[in-house]
Formats: C-alpha cells, sequence, structure tokens
C-alpha cells in the first residue's frame, strides 16, 4: 500500500503515489541542477516546464479522484525528453526509461502577441501555414477593402483565438516539440531580447538625464501636482470602469433580446413554411425566388445573426465578472465554422435571386376593335370574382398567389396602366405591352409573353382585364402591362368609374386629373380629349406661368406643376386626391 500526496504543479492539483512522486521531484531536481551553472532564467525555465508536465498529467487524469502514478510519470517524462544535455545522474534516469522523443508536435492556431499590429491574427496565422506574416496582412486589407467581410471575420477570430502567452503554447504556434531543450531555449531567447531592449532603454534614459533641467524636475518635485494626477487617474478609472459595466450590461440585454426574438422566428416562421400552412406559404413566394425554401432561409438567418450576438453577450459576460468562464476554442472554432458555411450558402442563394431579375424584357400585341365613329365607346376594367376577393378593383403594384379556374397555382397583379391617345387613322386600336424581369433579355421576354390578359368589345363596351395572370414561377420578377387605346378623331368615349384609379397622364384640353376623368364623356380631338358634359367648377383652374420652362395650374382639385428644360425633357408634379406624383418624360411608367 502506497502513501498519497497532494501536489500543485503548474497551478493544478494532482493526487500521486509516493513512489511516483519521487520519481517526479528527481526529474526536475536533475534539471535544476543542470542549471546551475546559468541560473539567468533558470526559474522561468523550471515553471514552464512544470506548466507543461501539470498540462499532460491532466490529459491522463480523467476523474479528480484519480491518483498519479510511476507509469504515468514515465510517460510524460518520455514525451519532454531525457534531459541529456543537463548535469543529471544517469542512476535515476536509465537508457531503457528514456528515448529520444523527436516526434514534432503539430501546429496550433494562437495569436502572436509579440508582433502584432491590431490583435496579433495575422501573425499566428503566418506561424500556423508557415509564410511571411507581410502576406498575410495583405490578404487582410484585400479582404477588407476589397470583398468587405475582412472587418467581419477579423474581429471575431480576435475574439475566438487565443493569445499564446506561454512559452508551451508560443512553441505550439510555432509547430516546434515542447520539451526541456526547446523550453530552455525559446525563454533564454526571450531574456536576450529583453536584455537587448533594456539595454537600449537604459542608453536612452541615461542619454535623457544627462541632458535634464534638473532645476525644473526639482521644482515639479516640490510641487503637489502629482498627487493631483494620481487622484484624477483613480477618478478617471472609477468612471471608465462604470462605463464598461453598462456597456457589459447592455451588451446582454440586446444580445438576449435579439437571441430570443430569432429563436421565436425560427421556430414560428421555419414551423409554418415546413408544414406549408396556407397563407403564409402562398405569400412567401413573393419574397424568395432564389428556390431556397423559407425554412432554411430562416435557420441561415439565425445563423448569421445569432453567432455574433452570442459572442456579444459572452463578451458582455466577460465585462461583468473576471471570473466568468470562456465556452473553449473548440466551440468557438466550431460556431465560426458554421457561420463562415452559413455566410457562403447566403451570398450564393443571394446571387441567385438577384440574377433572376437582373434584366427586363417586353412583349407587345396590337389588335384592331371593330366599331363605327357614330356609337360612343364605354371603357371599362372588370375584375374575375371567382379567383379574387377584391371589394373594389383597383391599381396595386403587389402581386398574390391565387388559383385559377383549374385549380393551378397562378400569380395575380393588377398592376396595369392605361392611356389613350390620338389615332393615326380612322380605326380604334389597343396596343398591349407585356413587361417582365429575368436572368437574361431572352428569358425576361419569355417571362413576359406568359402574362395573360384579355379584353373583348360587347356591343360598345370595351372591357379590359383589371388583373392579369402569371406562371407562379414568374413570382418578385416586377411584371406590369401597359395599355394604349388609340382613338380616332371624332370618336366619343365614355371612361366608367372602374377606371379611375388605371388611368396614366391623359392629355385632355380642360387639364382634368386622371382621378377626375371618370364617369365623363369624350370626344377625341387633335388636342387631345375634350370633355362632353364637364360642370365649370370642373373646367375652371388658375394657370401661373413665368415662362415657357414653368407652368403651375391651381384649382379646386388639387395643383399640377410643368417643368421643361433646355433638352425639352417634361417634369410633372401632380398633388390631389390620391397623394403625390412625380413624372418625368424619361420615366417609361
Amino acid at each position: 500500500m502506497n502513501k498519497t500526496i497532494n501536489i500543485n504543479l503548474g497551478g493544478v492539483f494532482f493526487h500521486i503515489d509516493e513512489i511516483a512522486y519521487q520519481k517526479l521531484k528527481n526529474y526536475l531536481d536533475a534539471i535544476r541542477r543542470s542549471l546551475s551553472d546559468d541560473p539567468k532564467g533558470r526559474d522561468e525555465i523550471i515553471t514552464d516546464i512544470e506548466s507543461r508536465i501539470g498540462e499532460l498529467l491532466s490529459e491522463k487524469v480523467k476523474d479528480v479522484r484519480q491518483v498519479i502514478n510511476e507509469k504515468d510519470i514515465d510517460e510524460v517524462v518520455e514525451i519532454m525528453g531525457k534531459p541529456e544535455d543537463y548535469m543529471v545522474d544517469d542512476e535515476i534516469f536509465s537508457d531503457d526509461n528514456y528515448d529520444s522523443y523527436s516526434s514534432k508536435r503539430s501546429k496550433k492556431l494562437y495569436r502572436d502577441g509579440d508582433d502584432k499590429f491590431l490583435g496579433g491574427v495575422s501573425s499566428g496565422m503566418a506561424h500556423y501555414f508557415n509564410v511571411d506574416v507581410i502576406w498575410i496582412r495583405l490578404a487582410w486589407l484585400i479582404a477588407a477593402f476589397g470583398f468587405g467581410f475582412g472587418f467581419i471575420v477579423y474581429p471575431i477570430l480576435w475574439i475566438l483565438l487565443p493569445q499564446a502567452n506561454t512559452t508551451a503554447e508560443k512553441l505550439e504556434m510555432e509547430g516546434e516539440p515542447v520539451n526541456i531543450s526547446n523550453i530552455e531555449k525559446k525563454i533564454r531567447d526571450e531574456i536576450s531580447d529583453a536584455s537587448s531592449r533594456m539595454k537600449n532603454g537604459f542608453d536612452e534614459v541615461s542619454d535623457k538625464v544627462k541632458n535634464a533641467d534638473y532645476q525644473k524636475y526639482r521644482s515639479r518635485a516640490k510641487s503637489g501636482s502629482q498627487d493631483l494626477v494620481d487622484t484624477l487617474g483613480k477618478i478617471f478609472t472609477t468612471i471608465f470602469m462604470i462605463i464598461g459595466k453598462f456597456i457589459g450590461v447592455l451588451l446582454i440585454i440586446i444580445s438576449v433580446t435579439t437571441i430570443l426574438a430569432l429563436i421565436i422566428g425560427l421556430f414560428t416562421v421555419g414551423s409554418l413554411d415546413f408544414i406549408h400552412e396556407g397563407w403564409f406559404y402562398q405569400n412567401s413566394l413573393l419574397l424568395n425566388n432564389s428556390g431556397l425554401p423559407i425554412w432554411m432561409v430562416s435557420i441561415l438567418v439565425f445563423i448569421l445573426v445569432g453567432i455574433p450576438f452570442f459572442l456579444l453577450f459572452s463578451l458582455g459576460l466577460r465585462i461583468l465578472s473576471n471570473n466568468s468562464k470562456s465556452i473553449g476554442k473548440v466551440t468557438n472554432l466550431s460556431m465560426l465554422g458554421i457561420w463562415l458555411v452559413a455566410l457562403l450558402i447566403s451570398i450564393f442563394f443571394g446571387t441567385k435571386q438577384y440574377m433572376n431579375t437582373a434584366y427586363d424584357g417586353d412583349v407587345t400585341n396590337n389588335q384592331e376593335v371593330n366599331l363605327t365613329v357614330n356609337d360612343t365607346l364605354n371603357i371599362k376594367l372588370i375584375d374575375n370574382d371567382k379567383i379574387s376577393n377584391s371589394v373594389v378593383l383597383r391599381r396595386e403594384w403587389g402581386y398574390k398567389v391565387v388559383f385559377d379556374e383549374d385549380n393551378e397555382e397562378r400569380i395575380y397583379s393588377n398592376n396595369i396602366r392605361v392611356n389613350i391617345y390620338e389615332s393615326q387613322n380612322d380605326k380604334i386600336m389597343v396596343k398591349t405591352k407585356k413587361r417582365s424581369n429575368g436572368k437574361s433579355r431572352i428569358d425576361a421576354r419569355e417571362n413576359a409573353n406568359e402574362i395573360v390578359h384579355n379584353f373583348q368589345l360587347e356591343d360598345k363596351d370595351l372591357k379590359l382585364n383589371g388583373y392579369f395572370l402569371s406562371d407562379a414561377n414568374n413570382r418578385f420578377r416586377e411584371q406590369k402591362i401597359y395599355i394604349d387605346i388609340f382613338i380616332p378623331v371624332g370618336q366619343v368615349i365614355y371612361l366608367d368609374k372602374s377606371t379611375k384609379s388605371f388611368l396614366y397622364d391623359i392629355d385632355n384640353i380642360q387639364n382634368l386629373y386622371d382621378g377626375d376623368m371618370p364617369k365623363h364623356y369624350y370626344k377625341m380631338t387633335e388636342e387631345g380629349l375634350n370633355c362632353l358634359d364637364c360642370n365649370d367648377w370642373e373646367s375652371e383652374d388658375v394657370d401661373v406661368s413665368v415662362d415657357e420652362s414653368f407652368n403651375m395650374k391651381i384649382d379646386k382639385k388639387g395643383v399640377l406643376i410643368e417643368i421643361t428644360d433646355d433638352n425639352n425633357e417634361n417634369a410633372k408634379v401632380k398633388i390631389d386626391e390620391n397623394g403625390i406624383l412625380i413624372e418625368s418624360s424619361k420615366d417609361s411608367i
């Protein structure tokens, strides 16, 4: 039965039996004796060796009650290597127990605090990939100012990657074996560098001392300014500490609120789309044209937004308490990997969605209407009550998903504009221009050709569909229709009230607003439409004309401002009960 001893090795407590303890003590004493001829840095070398041994023993301990035995010490000494370069008693360490350990440890990624410009990330990556640090820094500059993601990834790595502080960590960063000889060499190099810097600093201080104005410094020493500086320093330190704590609390509140909102959104939006809930599933098609399901989009949003805010939450905890435990390097690197994968997927499908609507194209159809000039043409827009649930038919920019009479899923839209022009002959003609976006010009024209819109002449009524249908795959392609009706001179027309929101900038002699034109009779003249039954108050107006390039009309219905520049390009501003409308001759709408 062996006696058990509790020891503290590298800041970690271990239970070790008496025989193993004696062997470990002899090993450390042998190393200490080998450094006796050159005691400079000896304590630091021994401390780093003990820390490394403690790290190796910690890997072997699976239970806090486990006792370190002689075999464990033999394995650790084998990794650290036989101290052949030291004055060690051969009776303690036989050749059988200590074979030369020359295998090289794999590199680990750390931040290099000794060669850093900001956080030491570039220097650490240079050690890891065995390249000059200048190339890594140039790559970060290109990633930051060329592509933009460098401003996000670098701070994340700064937070996640630990800094190489101990000698063992610096050796791991450089890919060197963590053994006695390398630890000693590393520490002696650092001491040599420190001595050189100290000597240079001492020479600099000596020069300043020689040239110093001692009388001036004596006067300052006699004053109480130093006490004032110390007091102010304490005050500012306290203020900054309070501000820091407040920032920590703020980070925790913001991050927790955001993460909770993301979790609710993930399980609500994602679940509704995953089970294809009717209303949500149909309307979600209008927002996503990339081919990626909405539930997958919600997961990507959760990852891209949630992980940074989780790191902010961890940062807030560290600000509030120095004793808060880190989530671990492996976890941090895993989250970084997941976040980068989600970012790449989002960029790919976001680019795909944009490219699906990068180009526009249109298809035009012309059709004559057989009607004698003596008959009055009634123009009206109609809806389809079987597929639409709109109470009032009016022009709307948006889309919605409906099922047609064959129970097929379709896109329904009221994005239609109607205009009336003078015909160049004695025929009434309807010109329909269908417009759509696509991933190419040809694709855009094909998408426009798939738009279904009809009109018919019944007796004297020209009935235009106030809607159009399109394939469900054409969602989010900004489809629209322009209807131009060409009326010969002398033809009388009547504008039904259903045309109110669809009329677009129709020329008329009375300068009536588009919204005021329905429910009146008009006769086509060479100057435009002439209202035949408008009351006096509807045609009364006040014209204010500064010159030929500016004209303003004010009446009871609103304000009309027309501006013409030197290139004969027109701009028009209308203010009426329907709102504010700004038009330009360059605008095709």
